[in-house]
């Protein structure tokens, strides 16, 4: 039996400058990867064509550079894996289990919401508390898909969750692993998301299924990130299962969080590691601040 060595990944998204919160999950990754004699990896996850700007790329660089981390070459740039993520679509789309939605993210809330008023009961949610997507455009003939593509209708691709499940029956279990403890099992439940968006309308894949062909192509074999993240993995794992691809351990840590218990989000402009080290905090002041002197 060949041992594989641990392979570990840091994969921030170059939409804003990092702050305390990525700071700490790229040291609780390296720390794991020392201990382990594993290799640590970088992914820059720059999908989104609008967000992700190259100076942001840059910038997350230095800011992990001036962190003291070191990365295994080579890094990976999910913008230039356009074709596999296309690609992998098509092959779940050809086999059933994946379908073009029309629909918006709006237009779903609003019929839950219409919905909810007129029989007085809630309308399901997923894991992140958004409303369930109906199925609305799962059975559409192929002459309709036709006709709104050649109008110009921007769709979505989503996991027929249903036919998913079908062809990776399960159960599904999830590997976790922590600090000298070995690993537990549970089981997942990929079913409470419903049919997923796997391919945006404005970006080729959703985070779910860039994460999970990524991870194989760089290898990666332990998981460290955000207990915000920890049930988007029982659709990892069913992603996984459906595209051969090996299943990995995960480890979920807390959130760094503010001074009014939020979590640290550059959409919320939480003071940056850029801020810090301009105020004049060090290196070791940070490492210091999140527990690794």
């Amino acid at each position: 039996m060949t041992l594989t060595r641990p392979v570990f990944r840091f994969a921030p998204s170059p939409n804003g400058r990092l702050h305390l919160g990525h700071a700490y999950s790229a040291f609780l990754n390296a720390a794991f990867a020392r201990a382990m004699d594993g290799r640590l990896l970088l992914r820059i996850e720059d999908l989104d064509p609008v967000r992700s700007r190259p100076d942001l790329v840059e910038a997350m660089i230095a800011d992990l550079a001036w962190l003291g981390l070191r990365f295994d070459p080579p890094v990976l740039r999910q913008s230039r894996r356009i074709d596999h993520y296309l690609g992998a679509i098509q092959w779940l789309a050809g086999r059933g289990l994946a379908y073009r939605c029309f629909c918006s993210r709006s237009s779903v809330s609003a019929d839950a919401l219409a919905s909810e008023r007129v029989t007085g009961l809630p309308w399901p949610k997923d894991p992140d508390g958004a409303s369930l997507y109906p199925g609305t455009c799962r059975e559409l003939a192929p002459s309709v898909i036709e006709d709104r593509i050649a109008a110009g209708l921007p769709h979505t691709w989503r996991l027929d969750m249903e036919a998913a499940c079908r062809a990776a029956p399960g159960p599904h279990r999830v590997e976790a692993f922590g600090w000298g403890e070995g690993t537990t099992l549970s089981v997942a439940d990929p079913a409470r998301w419903g049919d997923v968006v796997i391919g945006r309308r404005d970006v080729p894949a959703s985070y779910h299924l860039a994460v999970v062909i990524d991870d194989a192509a760089q290898g990666v074999t332990h998981v460290v990130r955000g207990m915000d993240l920890k049930a988007a993995t029982d659709i990892h794992v069913l992603l996984q299962a459906l595209l051969g691809l090996d299943s990995l351990c995960y480890h979920h840590h807390a959130l760094i969080r503010d001074d009014l218990g939020d979590k640290l989000a550059k959409s919320r402009g939480s003071q940056s590691l850029a801020d810090l080290r301009a105020a004049g905090w060090t290196t070791e002041m940070i490492r210091s601040r999140l527990g690794y002197p």
